[in-house]
């Protein structure tokens, strides 16, 4: 951390302690005396950038909270960090990398060096180069093993390389080729497979196998079980060629599977999994939207890029974003974040931030190898309105629990039925209402509520929310959205000072699935050495399991 002595910790600075202090003044306010102490409340915190706009008042804050919080992100170091990122250093420290997704949608006409090498120049090769695919499947040029067109494509990846495209393709189905089904594999449970093949016919399916590595467990096995599936039905070698392609950075473990190493797709170790949407891994959806499409996204994205970099702090949009929710898990306590967008077409988009944020910085250790003293990364979690009002809305509402929202929501349908957009946009509106305002004792008496129903029937109030508002959704606004939590992630990592660009939690228990599968496979009984409770388990599983457990499809 730059701005901070090795043997100061953030928490141990004079900016936490004035926060902390201003804490202990604000705690107890309630929204709606901020509300009646400023008329102009509504207008200072809110901001408007490149369309996006973010309503951020009726959060548990004032103004001199948020200068606080601007002084914290400078103490942290916040403006270097920031240019450490876009200067391809090595901010990446446990892994040795860069981090360098900003290079992804970097205009050709910009340079980013990496090493004393311009990235952008090979960034826009590949992208060129999936461009022109994407084209081949679209018009019908590419033909399968039997000289069909491709009717069905299938990606198979996890993680980030299924959790990006698949909410992508989802939130711009609108502006898909309707004509193609997409389907996306991630769960090594042969489940997902299975249905995702059932209607499918193999001479008219592209695999797309998404491994940086090309190693991953449960990637390999999904795309050697399609595989399987292909050539048991053409029963021809080679038709591999013709119905996978590969986004890797391993071709010989990819040519070896029998992939064409002209349909390789390349990836670099700059770009981390859960960051990588804009790269090849996004091919599926390039083939589904169009490359002019996939551009207008990229755009999107460097549109917030170039805001984040810029930017003064306290008009910062992923600045501001991550600073509230610092001040709610840091001082108020918060656990979660809740994701609540008002459209069906963002139905994945909480999964993928779970992943984006979770991921990241769900980390108990700093950049220095020492335990942190302080809360980090919240649980994220959510589904759209106004599905999730009939959910776990009541919970928000008067559960004794403090849940942080952030409201996405559009002026303009995808689609115009009726009044189904008022509606929409009613509750969407509503909902942010009235959790910062609910309902007191006394509006409940004045509707004529029986004695015995009015405690139920009050509504406390004060529980925070953003409000971020754009026009419609479209691949240009969805860059923008994911580009803004990115920043945001990564700003909060920053004053954590932890690692947002590693993962090694997710390594311990592939690693000890690696033992236990040839235990389970064991044509006798193997021996164990795991605790009495898994040992106890394995054995079990064994015991249940059937003989033959290989990929079968069924003939219903």
């Amino acid at each position: 951390m730059d701005a901070v002595a090795a043997a100061t910790t953030i928490s141990e600075t004079a900016e936490w302690a004035t926060l902390d202090a201003h804490f202990a003044e604000v705690r107890g306010q309630h929204l709606r005396d901020l509300f009646a102490s400023d008329p102009t409340r509504a207008t200072e915190l809110s901001l408007e950038v490149d369309g996006l706009y973010l309503d951020y008042s009726k959060n548990r804050l004032t103004q001199e909270t948020i200068r606080l919080l601007v002084a914290l992100a400078e103490r942290a170091g916040l403006r270097q960090h920031i240019a450490a990122m876009f200067a391809g250093e090595t901010i990446n420290v446990t892994e040795q990398r860069a981090v360098l997704h900003v290079a992804l949608r970097a205009p050709e006409s910009e340079s980013i060096l990496l090493d004393g090498t311009d990235v952008v120049p090979e960034v826009h090769r590949v992208r060129r180069k999936m461009a022109a695919f994407a084209d081949r499947i679209r018009s019908d040029e590419w033909k399968g093993h039997t000289g069909k067109p491709i009717r069905n494509v299938v990606n198979i990846g996890i993680g980030g390389s299924d959790l990006g495209p698949h909410m992508a393709y989802t939130a711009l189905q609108d502006y898909s080729d309707r004509w193609r089904t997409f389907h996306y594999v991630s769960n090594v449970d042969a489940t997902q497979l299975w249905e995702s093949l059932r209607d499918c016919e193999p001479d008219e399916t592209l695999f797309i196998v998404c491994s940086k590595t090309f190693t991953t467990l449960e990637t390999l096995a999904n795309a050697r079980s399609a595989r399987d599936w292909l050539l048991e039905r053409l029963d021809d070698e080679a038709a591999v060629k013709k119905h996978f392609v590969a986004v890797s950075s391993n071709a010989e473990e990819v040519r070896k599977f029998g992939i064409d190493p002209a349909n390789v797709f390349e990836m670099w170790d700059w770009v981390g999994g859960r960051y990588s949407l804009d790269s090849a891994i996004g091919l599926s959806l390039m083939i589904a939207i169009g490359p002019g499409r996939f551009g207008e996204m990229l755009a999107g994205f460097h549109a917030i890029d170039e805001h984040f970099r810029t930017a003064p702090f306290e008009r910062n949009l992923p600045v501001l974003l991550a600073l509230i929710g610092i001040w709610y898990i840091d001082f108020f306590g918060a656990e979660t974040q809740a994701i609540l967008p008002y459209s069906q077409y963002l139905e994945r988009f909480p999964a993928y931030l779970q992943q984006l944020d979770m991921e990241s910085d769900g980390k108990s250790v700093d950049l220095d190898g020492k335990p942190v003293s302080y809360a980090t990364g919240p649980i994220v979690w959510g589904q759209p309105g106004t599905n999730g009002q009939h959910a776990f809305y009541q919970l928000i509402h008067q559960g004794t629990r403090l849940v942080p929202c952030d409201f996405i929501g559009f002026a303009q349908p995808n689609h115009a039925i009726g009044e189904h957009q008022n509606l929409l946009l009613a509750n969407f509106l509503a909902q942010p209402e009235a959790l910062a305002f609910g309902k007191t004792r006394e509006q409940v008496v004045s509707e004529g509520v029986a004695e015995e129903q009015v405690a139920a029937r009050v509504f406390e109030g004060n529980h925070p929310s953003n409000t971020i508002l754009a026009t419609k959704l479209t691949p240009y606004t969805l860059g923008q959205l994911v580009a803004l939590y990115e920043h945001k992630v990564f700003t909060q990592g920053t004053i954590w000072n932890i690692d947002s660009f590693d993962q090694w939690g997710v390594e311990l228990g592939k690693m000890l699935a690696q033992g236990i599968i040839p235990e389970l496979e064991a044509d006798s009984e193997p021996e164990l050495h795991h605790d009495p409770s898994t040992n106890a388990l394995i054995r079990r599983c064994r015991g249940l399991m059937p003989d033959d457990t290989s990929f079968q499809r069924s003939e219903s």
